[in-house]
């Protein structure tokens, strides 16, 4: 008998990316800004304009933008992409976020596991849903299978975990 295949929403998506920024980025980078000796971005200036913003000055503070390493910034973006496709791989489509809400990656049509070229295609795919105002994450909520410009563009969808996946 064949499971009706329920495909997760914006919020519940939201939800895991936000929990995979915690687990599997914020690590990360803890990491390469102490790699980089504090060259990565300039910490100081970061904090100064949080400050301007909560006392309502948000002009000043996009007026001072910090310092930001290039080489720190894309280390720590591939570092973040092979992390996340090792993830998809090893753990069957999902993160840790992906994980903890029950949800995971397959391919659309067939609904099984990813391949590692879409697990890449659908990671550089996150750029272009982010450009313009992130219209290729927002998308997700109007669509009936609940499809970002990513998952189009890597022919993926983000569905709920069957029973049977779960307990493996």
């Amino acid at each position: 008998m064949m499971q009706e295949i329920k495909y997760a929403g914006f919020w519940i998506r939201f939800i895991a990316s936000f929990l995979d920024t915690l687990f599997l980025a914020l690590p990360v980078a803890i990491v390469i800004y102490f790699l980089s000796d504090g060259n990565w971005f300039d910490l100081a200036q970061y904090q100064q304009n949080i400050t301007y913003a909560l006392n309502g000055n948000a002009l000043k503070a996009l007026e001072h933008q910090p310092h930001t390493s290039l080489k720190w910034e894309f280390l720590f973006e591939i570092s973040v992409l092979i992390i996340t496709v090792i993830f998809w791989e090893k753990q069957k489509g999902t993160t840790p976020g992906k994980k903890f809400v029950h949800i995971k990656i397959v391919d659309f049509k067939t609904h099984e596991d990813i391949d590692n070229k879409q697990a890449i295609t659908r990671s550089f795919g996150y750029i272009v849903s982010f450009l313009p105002f992130l219209l290729g994450f927002l998308i997700v909520a109007f669509r009936k299978d609940k499809r970002g410009f990513h998952d189009l563009l890597a022919g993926t969808a983000v569905i709920y975990e069957r029973e049977a996946d779960a307990k493996e």
